[in-house]
């Protein structure tokens, strides 16, 4: 049973959601916090699997919240929803540790997809936003420091050094947006053997979760920004 606390300062819209949540036989609906400080004691209290998080709550908002829940540690992931499609605000949820953004008029069967891949660790990020989302990481990176003219071997990132051959080429294509089903069909994989792999990525890198995973593979530069 996937278990959330919706967080949203619209009392209709906290009401439609878990009236969409408590539909589904495998959801419970915890709690509902009305302001991101109410999200963050309730969140403590009760260790929802997901937070639905909303952006934009009086006091503090759901982006501070978001990074404040994140820090404690706990196993809860925050699943940010906004009527606000804009990169500024994916952006800021996913460096505070969000697994995954949504706009508040997704369908509602991508929604509750959403909640489910969130819970399992995975991650989820509105399509509209993914690609402009991943190329905008990578300028937010602290600059490579000038050095020598002569050309130097890069220094291995240590969270790469434990990864297998295969484990580094899916984390690869990972942080270039494949899904699993993707990767499956692509590498000629079973898309259970996928999730393993997946799964151990996400263990020897220490990512919290596939946002996390892509995030890497922009730092570590095994992907690099589109040119597009």
């Amino acid at each position: 049973m996937t278990t959330v606390l919706i967080a949203d300062d619209q009392p209709l819209q906290r009401f439609g959601f878990r009236m969409l949540l408590e539909s589904q036989d495998d959801m419970t609906v915890l709690g509902e916090a009305a302001n991101g400080t109410e999200a963050i004691r309730m969140t403590a209290e009760l260790h929802p699997d997901v937070v639905l998080m909303d952006i934009r709550m009086p006091g503090l908002d759901g982006i501070e919240a978001t990074r404040r829940i994140v820090a404690t540690g706990d196993r809860t992931r925050v699943l940010i929803l906004t009527t606000f499609d804009l990169d500024e605000y994916a952006y800021a949820g996913l460096r505070a540790g969000a697994s995954g953004f949504l706009v508040k008029d997704v369908r509602p069967e991508e929604l509750l997809s959403g909640i489910r891949a969130v819970a399992t660790g995975d991650a989820v990020v509105a399509p509209s936003l993914t690609r402009r989302l991943l190329d905008a990481y990578v300028h937010h990176l602290p600059a490579t420091a000038p050095g020598p003219s002569v050309p130097q071997a890069p220094v291995p990132d240590p969270r790469l050094a434990s990864l297998t051959d295969r484990e580094r080429e899916i984390l690869t294509v990972i942080g270039k947006g494949w899904t699993n089903t993707e990767i499956a069909a692509r590498l000629h994989l079973a898309e259970s053997t996928v999730k393993t792999h997946v799964g151990r990525i996400l263990a020897k890198t220490g990512s919290r979760d596939r946002i996390q995973a892509v995030i890497l593979a922009y730092a570590t530069k095994l992907v690099e920004p589109s040119q597009d």
